[in-house]
């Protein structure tokens, strides 16, 4: 049985993965599209529900310890900072460049968590493209 060092990280054990790679195994319809339920009365989880937990039993499948973490809708710049991987002075700048929304609750600024993965995705997708046109720049070369 998997053993729960905290309420939210779960370490794997090899009965836990057989059991995950199982019920993996019995997953009917379209990726992220899960129905709980007993007998006849399943129920529909909502698709990014679906996917989530797929993605919990494939992580338990292959033997990994399993983290979930919950994050409110609004957060402090010091966590949005941690969320993107910059330094708290450097988010600062990145609100006042309009890069990322921010609001203010009394003298403290805020900013929402859908914001922030937006932006953390937006930055991902940049670095991707400058990469990309690195190693095209370098198959160019060669």
């Amino acid at each position: 049985m998997a053993t729960a060092t905290s309420p939210t990280r779960l370490f794997t054990h090899e009965r836990d993965a057989d059991l995950a790679r199982d019920v993996l195994g019995t997953l009917e319809g379209p990726e992220g599209y899960l129905s709980v339920g007993r007998g006849d009365t399943a129920q529909p989880l909502p698709r990014d529900v679906g996917v989530l937990l797929q993605q919990v039993l494939e992580a338990i499948a292959s033997g990994a310890t399993v983290t979930v973490t919950a994050t409110p809708s609004e957060i402090t710049t010091s966590t949005a900072a941690a969320m993107l991987g910059v330094s708290r002075p450097t988010l600062m700048k990145m609100i006042a460049r309009g890069d990322v929304a921010a609001h203010k609750v009394g003298t403290h600024t805020r900013l929402r968590t859908e914001d922030v993965l937006a932006a953390r995705s937006a930055r991902r997708r940049r670095e991707r493209a400058a990469f990309a046109a690195l190693l095209e720049a370098e198959g160019d070369e060669a």
